[in-house]
């Protein structure tokens, strides 16, 4: 039981701290709005406890002693009242539904920030669909929270003072009878929160599940039906689905429990009322207007009641919402710019790779003490089998992770002591598999240098040999891609990838594997617009064939994570026991045999390591 109690203790710490740091972090900036709406609540509680306070001279002194003079006043005041009630609440709902939408935007806009800072390992361990999907569900969370908070502090909770001081002013002891309610209804509220705080959790979390795992299948459908995959995914989202419906349900059942347990109990508090007020009326003769006001004043107080008893409820599960986004916003990205970091400044753009280790695991090293130098103003070729480590240096030089040990210089500059944003600047790079974002090929091409002209992106993709299928496109320049590039070939959307590399005018290029997917043609003209982008800059080339790399100034060969030989293609490939030449020959040998038989479509080397 000790252990039960302090569990329940800490889960209510647990409230109080979450709803401290939603106030704090933007109660300050609404303070205004959230006067006002006070203001409007304060004058809804007034104008409902005024209703019931009215009720006693309208049976008294109007029905009873017939003032009928008083009339005209207090239909007046009625009147008067309900106006402002109804413009109070005009102006509360529509004051908090700004607050909310802006507090949903903010932290909308502060997500996306911090997920853009966060490093590459956390992407790898969670899934772009349902991360997207919990941000949508939970956002909100901070919302309800808040506003849910205020409006069961003021509205609420004044009005009810009001409305209990009007019953003990009409009838003290009446007013016991009406508390009996009390303790059940708090002792049911503290149960059904416990019993929903964890089924919530669970249907968030298997409903981000679920709507992830729908955009993934929306995504790959092309490998779906490719693989006749139809059935076997409807099974596994429909046994998703009936497990998200049955946590939904759950929710419903427990949630929804309090109702009949309060109706219950103000049907009890209502029905004692009025028979102890009819005895008394009966008995003693008293008139009946006390009684009424009293009646009215415990009726109008259900609502409030009623609320104040679900508000812990649906605290409960916005802020079951609130804990997620927070987690997300706590997360501490793993890698940083130092204190003190400063910008890269390229003169040269000369590479070093000092002894660099790497593991993305413990006891699972990648790279094993790799030294070589890529020269300014040259191609230096990278390859090896696959796993060998070349996209980790990749990964490396453009920081997405820091090596474990040695050190990467640019022009003698540890990068690991410039700010990761001045680094990435100078750095253009070209991908095995491009991806372009949602827009036109115009937009596509200028997230290179948000900054270029039309002229600077129309050259870069005349450059990029691009010009040519664009123009060809219904609106040229400003024909939308559709998601991820869907309405271009695997070669134009290459193409429109590297001149955005183009337009980024940067010193240093990074080719990961740029032709391996592409046709013989689509290759070709790859290939002519890398080397026009290649020209004068320093360059480094991830490459599986052969037949890309002959032409480079260097050539590193990796194997499991060392640096096994490098040189120039000639010097390489002549090494009798050298790994190159043993690959550069199986794949000449290759080309040869296939010549000779005569099929023309694989006029050059394409075996890869």
């Amino acid at each position: 039981m000790p252990g039960k109690k302090k569990h329940e203790r800490a889960g209510s710490d647990e409230v109080i701290a979450v709803i401290r740091r939603v106030i704090n972090e933007n109660g300050r900036e609404f303070v205004p709005h959230y006067t006002m709406a006070a203001i409007c609540m304060l004058a809804i509680a007034a104008t409902t406890s005024f209703t019931a306070w009215i009720m006693r001279s309208i049976v008294d002194d109007v029905f009873v002693q017939q003032q009928w003079s008083l009339l005209a006043w207090i239909c007046g005041a009625v009147l008067v009242a309900f106006m402002v009630r109804g413009f109070a609440t005009y102006g509360q709902s529509v004051l908090l539904a700004k607050v909310g939408n802006n507090i949903v935007a903010r932290y909308q806009r502060r997500l996306f920030d911090h997920l853009m800072q966060l490093d590459l390992a956390f992407f790898s361990s969670a899934r772009s669909g349902q991360l997207a999907a919990q941000i949508s569900q939970n956002v909100t969370g901070i919302r309800d929270l808040l506003n849910l908070t205020i409006t069961a502090a003021v509205r609420d909770f004044v009005s009810l003072v009001g409305l209990v001081g009007v019953m003990v002013y009409m009838d003290p002891v009446l007013s016991l009878a009406a508390f009996i309610i009390g303790p059940p209804l708090i002792f049911s509220v503290n149960y059904l929160m416990r019993k929903l705080r964890t089924v919530t959790r669970e249907s968030v979390e298997i409903n981000s599940h679920l709507l992830g795992a729908m955009q993934e299948a929306v995504q790959g459908v092309a490998v779906v039906k490719a693989f006749t995959m139809e059935n076997v995914l409807a099974s596994k989202m429909t046994g998703l689905i009936d497990y998200a419906e049955n946590r939904s349900n759950k929710i419903a059942r427990v949630s929804e429990r309090l109702g009949p347990i309060t109706e219950f109990l103000a049907g009890a508090a209502i029905a004692s009322v009025l028979a102890y007020a009819g005895w008394r009326a009966s008995t003693a003769g008293e008139p009946p207007g006390s009684v009424f006001a009293f009646i009215t004043a415990l009726l109008l107080a259900y609502d409030p009641v009623r609320r104040l008893a679900r508000v812990q409820v649906n605290i409960e599960r916005a802020l079951v919402n609130a804990r997620m986004i927070y987690e997300i916003l706590d997360t501490e990205p793993h890698q940083k710019d130092r204190p003190g970091a400063t910008s890269l400044k390229v003169s040269r753009g000369e590479i070093d790779f000092d002894d660099v280790r790497f593991s993305y695991a413990e006891n699972s090293p990648v790279l094993r003490g790799v030294s070589f130098r890529a020269q300014a103003g040259k191609t230096t070729a990278i390859v090896g089998p696959s796993g060998a480590g070349k996209s980790t240096l990749f990964s490396l030089l453009l920081r997405f992770y820091d090596p474990d040990g040695g050190k990467i210089t640019i022009d003698g500059e540890d990068i690991t002591g410039v700010t990761k944003e001045s680094l990435r600047h100078s750095v253009a790079y070209v991908s095995q598999h491009p991806y372009l974002f949602e827009g036109s090929i115009r937009d596509n091409i200028r997230y290179g240098r948000p900054d270029a002209t039309d002229a600077e992106v129309e050259a870069a993709a005349r450059l990029a040999n691009a010009e040519e299928f664009i123009l060809q496109q219904p609106e040229g320049y400003d024909t939308l891609v559709g998601e991820n590039g869907a309405t271009l070939s695997g070669g134009q959307r290459q193409r429109i990838s590297i001149a955005r590399a183009i337009v980024r005018n940067a010193p240093i290029l990074l080719l990961d594997e740029a032709t391996s997917a592409l046709d013989n043609e689509s290759e070709a003209k790859v290939q002519q617009a890398l080397d026009r982008v290649m020209d004068k800059r320093t360059t480094l080339v991830i490459a599986h064939r052969l037949s890309t790399v002959v032409n480079a100034d260097h050539i590193v060969v990796l194997e499991d994570g060392h640096l096994v030989e490098e040189g120039t293609h000639d010097s390489l490939a002549h090494k009798p026991d050298g790994l190159y030449a043993r690959f550069y020959r199986m794949q000449t040998e290759k080309a040869q045999s296939l010549l000779d038989g005569g099929e023309q479509e694989e006029s050059t080397p394409k075996e890869e390591f």
